[in-house]
């Protein structure tokens, strides 16, 4: 596959060195842009999204991130929105290739192609999702910023890299829908041509990918839809989903005066918790009566003469969900329905959803609301508390420390983490289970059915149907093992094979038959007393847990190259 890639790009000699004078910002190199911790572990988590070897990562991904990394040098995001701050659009860019790729893990694509041909496209596919995720915003630096070198000429990134010390500011006027276009200027300077060329070889691809690339994302099918799910996330989680951020935008931007005037409404003007109220305080999230408190929003924000606010409740509710204020419904939409229950009163409102965090951060908060909230069942979802996010898998591969500090202050320590466990996958469910054209053609092998297990589980990894070392992973490699999780990953595979039934003794459940097969092959690991399940402990930034599952001592029967083990995962030995 990767012929193309042989030639090893030289790289630029680096500039001469120039002194920087003041109120100008160094010319990085990329190793040094991309030396920060938090770069560094997203990186690592591309790399394991992939499954990539070293050199075919190196070529993909590593190569184009480098020369992106050189392009956007320190340069923000946004003026006043997300990732607003110096290294903003580097940041922002490694989020969104990392959310996209793992986002992708639930697709087979192209959509609708017969199983090798997916296959066989495996890597093309992940690879143009990550390009078009990399470069969704890179059109801003062409047209948002004025950029000045330091002998006073001015900087257009279609020419080359910088090369000396620059500043820049943002220019006014100008057309916020611009960049989506202006990426075409840019592109060919992050992927080269032997990259291009193989990428043209796949037209659905070629197509997606050439559409996002200009924008429209409309004509641009899963590929384009993924961006977008994953800028959303990025975004959200910069300004609104960590509240310690969103806490600190900037005071003239919009996301600014919406919260400060959440707050006050909140902490000074609404009910709370009774009958008539208009907010509910629960453990996990605070609802407030979506047409009351935006009513009430937009009346205090005009009354403090503050310029900009929507005319319509509507909008408001849109900038509220793009700002990552307000938590979206399964469906995407920003209002909720939920029947409020206290004793023998309840009532049904649309409500808007907030973390508390965003109202009350660090101060005491009220006690939370007696009663019960419960969700629609349009909502498709439960009143129960959501759960903690599961541990963090995080390459532990050795590297230098980085000589400079960190150029983003990560106050909150699980920014990383929730930012990529907002994608956790869960059990396959109805629609996840794969499609009756492809259960027609999938045949049940019967010679060997444990080793058809194992193959199975080989070539799920391998297609990246099957995620490892994950949140709600059934596969991890701990102690140079690999840890295959019960019941949950036979459970799968008989999903996967209805014909199963037809093989099983029908005395014992589909996926224990399946287990006793697997064990017969007898390349798991026993305990000490002779028992074939070991328990892990999985320890997470928030919470403990244990797994249950079969050790294989020789994890090459898995895998072409041995992922590095789950640091969160540790073998019971009693």
């Amino acid at each position: 596959m990767l012929g193309l890639f042989r030639h090893k790009r030289q790289k630029p000699p680096l500039p001469p060195t120039v002194s920087v004078a003041e109120g100008y910002l160094p010319i990085e190199s990329a190793h040094s842009l991309l030396a920060a911790e938090h770069r560094r572990q997203l990186l690592d988590r591309i790399w394991q999204y992939t499954a990539l070897s070293h050199a075919q990562f190196t070529q993909l991904y590593l190569h184009p991130i480098h020369r992106y990394a050189e392009l956007v040098q320190q340069l923000p995001a946004s003026e006043t929105h997300h990732h607003a701050y110096l290294g903003g659009m580097l940041d922002h860019g490694l989020e969104l290739v990392a959310c996209s790729l793992k986002l992708r893990q639930s697709y087979l694509l192209p959509t609708g192609a017969a199983p090798e041909d997916q296959a066989a496209q495996t890597d093309a596919w992940s690879a143009g999702i990550a390009y078009g995720a990399l470069l969704h915003d890179i059109g801003k630096i062409a047209v948002d910023l004025l950029v000045e070198r330091q002998d006073g000429r001015l900087w257009h990134p279609w020419q080359r890299p910088l090369d000396q010390p620059y500043r820049f500011r943002y220019l006014k006027g100008r057309d916020y829908h611009l960049h989506g276009a202006a990426a075409g200027l840019l592109y060919t300077q992050i992927l080269d041509r032997p990259i291009l060329d193989w990428l043209s070889g796949f037209p659905s691809l070629w197509a997606s990918l050439l559409y996002v690339l200009v924008g429209q994302y409309e004509r641009a099918g899963v590929l384009g839809e993924l961006v977008i799910q994953a800028d959303r996330v990025s975004t959200a989680q910069n300004i609104g989903g960590n509240p310690n951020k969103a806490l600190q935008a900037p005071t003239h931007s919009l996301q600014h005066h919406l919260i400060s005037g959440l707050r006050h409404l909140v902490q000074h003007e609404l009910k709370l918790n009774q009958p008539g109220a208009a907010a509910w305080l629960t453990q996990d999230a605070l609802w407030l009566v979506s047409k009351t408190v935006t009513d009430k929003l937009r009346a205090y924000l005009l009354s403090q003469s503050i310029e900009g606010i929507p005319s319509s409740n509507i909008a408001v509710f849109d900038e509220l969900q793009s700002h990552g204020l307000v938590e979206s419904t399964p469906e995407g939409k920003a209002i909720w329905t939920a029947l409020v229950t206290l004793g023998n009163w309840k009532q049904s409102f649309t409500f808007l959803r907030l973390q508390p965090a965003l109202i009350w951060g660090s101060e005491d908060r009220p006690e939370a609301f007696s009663g019960t909230v419960s969700i629609a069942a349009d909502d498709h979802s439960t009143d129960a508390p959501v759960p903690p996010p599961a541990p963090e898998t995080v390459s532990t591969r050795s590297r230098q420390n980085p000589s400079q500090p960190d150029p983003m202050a990560l106050e909150d320590a699980d920014y990383l983490g929730t930012l990529l466990n907002m994608f956790e996958l869960e059990e396959p469910e109805a629609s996840d289970a794969p499609s009756e054209s492809a259960l027609e053609t999938s045949t049940l092998p019967s010679d060997n059915p444990g080793q058809a297990f194992l193959n199975w589980v080989k070539e799920g990894t391998l297609s990246h149907k099957l995620i490892i070392n994950d949140s709600k992973a059934k596969i991890h490699t701990v102690s140079g093992c690999v840890f295959l999780v019960t019941p949950g990953l036979f459970q799968r595979y008989v999903q996967e094979y209805p014909g199963i039934s037809q093989a099983s003794d029908q005395e014992l459940e589909e996926w224990r038959w399946v287990q006793k097969q697997f064990e017969r092959l007898k390349v798991h690991r026993k305990r000490d007393d002779g028992l074939n399940i070991w328990a892990c402990q999985v320890q997470g930034p928030r919470k403990k847990t244990t797994l249950k599952g079969y050790l294989i001592e020789e994890p090459k029967l898995l895998f072409e190259l041995v992922p590095p083990d789950n640091p969160f995962l540790k073998i019971e030995t009693n």
